[in-house]
């Protein structure tokens, strides 16, 4: 099932050509990208999330496997250890 990124598609229609240009892509692969067409690289999701300001994160353009590129962005747990992440989920059962 192809999935539709709404907030890239809505940066797209207002970014300039220069903020294109600071993605690594181009404006037509990154619609592809946006109607679910084609998923965006790491690099590529990276590059999107800081030349929109954030209105399209790395969240958004990776969502099976963000939080495998980029641990950081993990909420981390409680400090009582009742909250796990579904990061920490995924390395149990391995």
């Amino acid at each position: 099932m192809k999935t539709r990124i709404d907030s890239l598609l809505r940066w797209l229609k207002q970014a300039s050509d220069q903020q294109i240009t600071a993605t690594g892509t181009t404006r037509a692969y990154l619609r592809l990208i946006g109607y679910g067409h084609k998923t965006a690289s790491v690099e590529t999701a990276a590059l999107v999330e800081r030349a929109s300001g954030g209105e399209a994160t790395r969240k958004q353009l990776r969502p099976t496997d963000w939080h495998l590129m980029w641990p950081e962005l993990v909420p981390q747990s409680s400090s009582d250890g009742s909250h796990s992440t579904k990061c920490e989920s995924s390395e149990a059962a391995h």
